[in-house]
């Protein structure tokens, strides 16, 4: 196991495009950190990078006590799992297990314990013997991660690996992928566009927006005090409300909002922080046409429309409403819910 320090790393094309800028993370060792953000964000160029399958144009990056800058991805210590599994599709699952071990001169013996153990821990066992094209999607990916984990490396790196399940089993799969990396304490990269995949799976998250880092923290740090409005509409489902302080002021008494600062112009509301109930002391009272009502199971989203406001306003409650479209509904908001922006930079207030 090692850890892994990139210190202002950064990613020019020829030509000038520019992917990565300026990136300072620390990765403790046995930590699992997630890369996300949209696409084009720099996020899997920059987990190339470590890799040493993209060149780096600035910076340092060290794995352990290396600088691996110019290091060969091989003569990195890290393993790599990717999203079309690049498995070797004339080998049993055995070999694809096996190669990498092979042409690193290990004895038979050892090739022999890797292999197995990998396989028990993954439940391939009886696999073994198949080619790739007669294994389901998700036992696929299983011998990717057993490809990976036999070189016992010093960290795991994670391209998307899930993004080519079904729904069902991208749930089981990253279970799996969190289970064992708890258990064998490798550090690892994770690089997904999938929030969901990504709140469940980091120790920390690291959001990228167009090649720099956003914010960086736990899952709940970063949901629910989000450093930049960027952040606060990526991060959960349905996305922050928004809405411009100017006329939040124009509902809610002065004294609702004593506590926002006079200079954000921008206040973010989750959700499902709107409680359809009479407000308490202490919470303000929001009212708006219902739109549209999405029953989502346990669960509902309610599309609203405040007056004179623009953009719809979402309010994701705990259970399914029985109330029309078109109806007037009054909701209630905790005052300590508030999140202000500035709108001209993105950040947060303090």
């Amino acid at each position: 196991m090692a850890s892994i320090f990139m210190d202002n790393l950064g990613k020019v094309y020829t030509g000038g495009v520019r992917a990565v800028t300026g990136v300072n993370l620390d990765i403790a060792d046995g930590e699992m950190i997630v890369l996300v953000g949209p696409s084009g964000c720099g996020k899997s160029t920059l987990l190339r990078m470590v890799a040493g399958l993209e060149t780096i144009s600035e910076g340092s990056l060290k794995i352990g006590d290396r600088v691996v800058n110019n290091l060969e991805p091989a003569d990195r210590d890290i393993a790599m799992v990717f999203q079309n599994y690049a498995l070797y599709p004339h080998m049993t699952v055995y070999n694809n297990l096996a190669y990498g071990l092979k042409n690193r001169g290990f004895a038979k013996s050892e090739i022999q314990r890797r292999v197995n153990e990998a396989a028990q821990m993954l439940e391939i066992g009886q696999f073994l013997d198949r080619k790739p094209r007669q294994l389901s999607g998700g036992q696929r990916q299983r011998v990717a991660m057993g490809r990976a984990l036999v070189r016992e490396p010093a960290a795991f790196l994670f391209d998307e690996p899930l993004s080519n399940l079904d729904a069902k089993l991208r749930v089981q799969m990253r279970v799996e992928i969190r289970q064992l990396q708890k258990r064998l304490g490798t550090t690892s990269l994770y690089v997904t566009h999938d929030q969901l995949e990504a709140l469940t799976m980091a120790d920390r998250l690291v959001v990228l927006n167009g090649g720099q880092i956003e914010q960086v923290g736990t899952p709940m740090e970063l949901y629910s005090r989000p450093a930049t409005t960027f952040v606060a509409g990526f991060i959960g489902s349905p996305a922050m409300n928004m809405l411009s302080s100017e006329y939040l002021r124009g509902l809610v008494s002065a004294e609702a909002l004593s506590h926002v600062p006079t200079q954000a112009d921008l206040i973010g509301i989750r959700p499902e922080d709107l409680s359809l109930a009479a407000p308490k002391d202490g919470e303000i009272s929001l009212t708006g046409t219902l739109m549209l009502l999405e029953p989502a199971g346990a669960e509902s989203h309610l599309h609203l429309r405040f007056d004179g406001h623009d953009d719809m306003i979402v309010a994701r409650l705990p259970h399914v409403p029985d109330v029309a479209e078109g109806a007037k509904l009054t909701f209630s908001l905790p005052r300590g819910k508030l999140h202000p922006f500035d709108r001209a930079s993105g950040k947060r207030m303090a």
